[in-house]
């Protein structure tokens, strides 16, 4: 199951892009990261490091 962020939680500050092993992460036009569903692995390293717990697995 890959990752999902809450949008409204998000702050955009980028550490889970610079997580991601894979770059899965990447950040939309209004500074949200949004998770590529296909290249995510799983791994968690996002969740892990976001520091407002904006992103979950599903």
């Amino acid at each position: 199951m890959p990752a999902v962020v809450d949008s409204e939680i998000c702050t955009g500050c980028e550490a889970c892009v610079d997580e991601c092993p894979v770059d899965a992460i990447s950040m939309n036009d209004d500074g949200i990261a949004v998770v590529d569903e296909e290249e995510c692995t799983d791994c968690e390293a996002c969740v892990d490091i976001c520091p407002v717990e904006a992103i979950s697995m599903k």
